[in-house]
């Protein structure tokens, strides 16, 4: 499957969504009566592009969702609205799992970590929310369901990016915002790790692949590198305004960062998408838009079909075969237990080998899983009992109020 480069252009419906082949600089396919805000596109499983409207409420939310996040396992996908609402949606059957009130200003980032246990939320006053997915799934108990696992007010501005470590040993993420900063968090407990100074507002931040490097992107069109190390981070609170490398390219405010196979990909209000040479500092390939760039994303893809020729039923099929695709991970997944077995008819040294590495991966997946939900429980139990204190407390000096009276 290759790679495919989304471009979301603007909120005006003449514009749309274009997408091209990233390896051959090609054009796939133009999306006119696509409108989405800015970060309201994501992939699902790389697979799926999801675009809220802004032109059109559908039936699933009573107000405009305008920042969308999903899953990696594209089970779940969650929207924030201009109103500090949260909706929760599980994706197979298109169900509203939740919605809350989560911010007292509109909502401007979501993300789930890595292993989707949790989902973060970022608001135009600075505020960072880490939700439980447990809680808010969690229909039995309301108070439970509501509770953050961790609130952060460091930063002063707009919050414009939210970066969850893929590290499945580390639990912390990155904020960048227009206060000319991007921050490390402990994802668990809300900590401030560290604190990287900028001399211009952060307007996109990503990490690379293997999150040696942040890239922030500035609104005058700079791109910073600067050394990411999550262990080191974790020993002591840092601010640093140490910047390695400057990557010049843009004439505008970047707007998205994203990698590629290919490497970083940024994009700017200056109408282009730059493919980049981060080692040496070059661009490799320039995607030329007729409007300035608000949102980038990756996809994979094998074809492309238009499913409808009538714009206003406003739907592609952007996989010409995703059962094909399901269907082969399942016997890939079958075929890896028959050779097993096989191998195992003969007791061999290389069968028993390949069974126990598959045995301790298993294990020690199961042991990051458990102590992830034992610090969330901690943390949240701690948080109940504040609450419960709280209250007793209230109750207490009501009923002396009354007394007295």
């Amino acid at each position: 499957m290759k790679e495919a480069l989304v471009v979301c252009g603007s909120k005006n419906l003449t514009v749309g969504v274009t997408i091209w082949d990233i390896e051959t600089g090609d054009h796939l396919l133009h999306i006119p009566t696509c409108a989405s805000p800015f970060q309201g596109i994501t992939c699902l499983r790389d697979q799926y592009l999801v675009a809220t409207q802004i032109h059109h409420l559908g039936s699933v939310a009573v107000e405009a969702i305008e920042h969308l996040t999903s899953t990696k396992d594209g089970i779940y996908l969650a929207g924030g609205a201009t109103s500090g609402n949260v909706y929760l949606w599980e994706v197979i059957n298109g169900k509203l799992l939740k919605t809350w009130h989560a911010h007292n200003s509109p909502l401007t980032c979501l993300a789930f970590s890595n292993d989707s246990s949790l989902l973060i939320s970022g608001s135009e006053d600075g505020m960072i929310v880490v939700w439980p997915m447990i809680g808010l799934l969690d229909e039995t108990n309301v108070l439970y369901s509501h509770t953050p696992l961790s609130v952060s007010t460091d930063h002063k501005s707009f919050i414009t990016g939210l970066l969850p470590s893929s590290i499945v040993s580390c639990s912390v993420f990155v904020s960048s915002s227009l206060d000319g900063t991007c921050k490390v968090w402990d994802l668990v407990n809300g900590t401030l790790l560290q604190t990287l100074s900028f001399p211009q507002p952060i307007t996109a931040a990503v990490l690379d692949p293997a999150e040696r490097f942040l890239f922030s992107g500035s609104a005058d069109g700079r791109i910073f590198m600067s050394p990411f190390d999550s262990g080191l981070m974790k020993k002591s609170c840092v601010d640093s305004m140490d910047v390695k490398i400057e990557l010049s390219g843009h004439k505008e405010p970047i707007t998205a960062l994203t990698f590629s196979r290919s490497g970083l990909i940024s994009a700017s209000e200056d109408c282009t998408a730059c493919l980049w040479d981060v080692v040496k500092g070059v661009i490799i390939r320039r995607f030329y838009h007729h409007k300035g760039i608000k949102q980038l994303e990756i996809m994979l893809v094998n074809d492309f079909i238009r499913a409808q020729d009538d714009p206003s039923k406003d739907t592609v099929i952007l996989l010409s075969s995703p059962k094909e695709q399901v269907t082969h991970l399942y016997q890939s997944a079958n075929l890896l237990n028959q050779q097993i077995h096989d191998l195992e008819v003969g007791r061999t040294p290389e069968a028993l080998q390949l069974k126990v590495k598959t045995n301790i991966e298993n294990r020690l997946w199961i042991i990051d899983m458990t102590k992830r939900v034992m610090e969330m429980n901690d943390h949240l139990q701690s948080r109940l009992l504040d609450l419960n204190q709280h209250r007793i407390s209230l109750e207490e000096t009501e009923a002396k109020r009354n007394k007295d009276i």
